[in-house]
């Protein structure tokens, strides 16, 4: 399966997983605190220079894991937009695109075997419980691999639509890509099964 990890190498790659998981809840902290459009465009001009400082191809890496967002942004801006309410609904919409963007900026720095084991090690003290770290980490692992399989067999579902219908792709696209999600999981389950499942230590 594919990765969100980027293939372009940055100092970010460097720096301990738990270090950008703290920055980044720190940052989405500062992010809800946030509440006029001003003191969001900033934020936003700082987290793209960010990404710029790395160079043009990872920047446009980051900008292409944006596009799925693009649905919840419509939404919020066509309920706003019918409300009168469109500062809240610009807030709101900034805020989530910022969000996204640094928690991608996160993974595409981060090597899933680091994610996977600093995830494990937080939920440690789940284990008496009952809660199993192994499995915790590996839903947080299938999650982050999933995300842009699921990504390309929709943009492939839609390309199909587009090839063989003269209208526009709508809603009745989401039950096949549903369906696929569901039969992707079910071939993991099974490898997970054929692989002794997720006992091991």
């Amino acid at each position: 399966m594919l990765t969100l990890t980027s293939p372009f190498e940055t100092p970010l790659h460097r720096l301990p997983a738990g270090l950008k998981l703290a920055a980044l809840a720190l940052a989405s902290i500062g992010l809800m605190a946030m509440q006029s459009l001003w003191a969001l465009g900033v934020a936003g001009v700082a987290v793209v220079c960010l990404y710029l400082a790395f160079g043009r191809g990872f920047a446009g890496y980051g900008l292409r894991l944006l596009r799925p967002l693009w649905p919840f942004v419509l939404i919020i801006a066509l309920w706003h937009g019918w409300t009168g309410e469109f500062a809240a609904g610009g807030i709101i919409a900034g805020r989530l695109l910022l969000a996204v963007a640094l928690a991608n900026l996160v993974t595409m720095t981060t090597r899933l075997e680091d994610m996977m084991t600093l995830v494990e090690r937080l939920a440690r003290p789940l284990a008496r419980f009952g809660l199993s770290p192994r499995v915790l980490a590996v839903a947080v692992a299938l999650v982050v691999r999933f995300t842009p399989v699921l990504m390309d067999k929709a943009g492939q579902l839609m390309q199909a639509w587009r090839a063989r219908s003269a209208r526009r792709v709508n809603w009745r696209i989401v039950l096949p890509i549903s369906l696929m999600a569901l039969d992707e999981a079910d071939h993991v389950a099974e490898a997970i099964r054929a692989r002794g499942g997720l006992s091991g230590p």
